[in-house]
């Protein structure tokens, strides 16, 4: 138990404890830009950043699955979150299949699949662990502005109408689809383990998406958000849609890291 307590990663978590805000800021700041220049350096082909974060998002669900068959419960989690993962996941299958037909259509694949059993087993096998009364976020809310967008915003390629459109739309709901989750959390003021896991790997995942447009940015001294933009803004909103994605969580995995460094898992979380 001492030498757990005075290993150096427990030693380095109660150095960075003691200092003052703007250190931990500098600190955190400097390790994002750390990453970003060691995946620059190591990943050459940038679509690889893409097919990673689908894999962690897949790993995501997988700690899912593991949950709701040991613990035979789904509490703490957002059925909401769930179906809005699997509209955009079904949607964007639908797109892969016509317009790319690689990695990322089974890795969108077995994703699907897998989401769509974690949403059968909320709804009926688990549903007397299932918090409604916490889950309150009408699907509406996310699914109606992102079509608007979609419909007004959209790439304009060579590919059918309705498949760019279509296309947007996963875009779109995508960012935000982790607001249920995130809201049923501020509301328990608790997460269990398993799901702060699969938070976790969510930010991840969108972490290594943002990754690829900061890298691809920086490359093209900002022309990546200039080429193919039409209407004008398509590729620039993309971009802040990765930005929203990965903020939106951002405050998460803070806490996430905060609570592994104290050698616990997070579990209460400040108001």
């Amino acid at each position: 138990m001492g030498q757990r307590r005075n290993s150096p990663v427990n030693q380095m978590s109660r150095w960075v404890r003691r200092q003052s805000m703007k250190v931990k800021t500098f600190l955190a700041v400097s390790t994002v830009i750390f990453a970003l220049v060691a995946l620059k350096l190591l990943i050459k082909n940038q679509d690889n950043f893409f097919v990673a974060s689908e894999a962690v998002h897949f790993l995501g669900i997988v700690v899912l699955i593991y949950k709701l068959t040991t613990q035979k419960s789904c509490s703490g989690l957002s059925l909401k979150f769930q179906e809005l993962t699997a509209i955009f996941l079904a949607v964007r299958l639908a797109c892969s299949v016509s317009m790319e037909g690689d990695v990322h259509t089974v890795l969108d694949f077995v994703t699907l699949v897998s989401t769509l059993w974690v949403i059968y087993m909320m709804r009926f096998k688990l549903k007397s662990t299932y918090a409604s009364d916490l889950d309150t976020m009408p699907l509406y809310y996310v699914v109606v502005p992102c079509g608007m967008l979609a419909f007004s915003f959209h790439p304009m390629t060579s590919h059918a109408l309705i498949n760019r459109i279509a296309w947007a739309f996963c875009v779109y709901v995508e960012a935000v689809s982790v607001l249920p989750q995130l809201r049923m959390v501020q509301k328990a003021k608790y997460i269990e383990p398993f799901t702060a896991h699969y938070v976790f790997a969510l930010g991840v995942a969108r972490f290594l998406g943002f990754a690829h447009w900061i890298i691809q940015v920086y490359d093209t001294r900002g022309m990546a958000l200039l080429l193919m933009t039409g209407p004008y803004i398509w590729r620039p909103i993309v971009f802040l849609a990765e930005i929203i994605q990965t903020f939106i969580l951002a405050d998460f995995c803070y806490y996430y890291v905060k609570s592994l460094m104290k050698g616990q898992v997070l579990a209460n979380l400040p108001v």
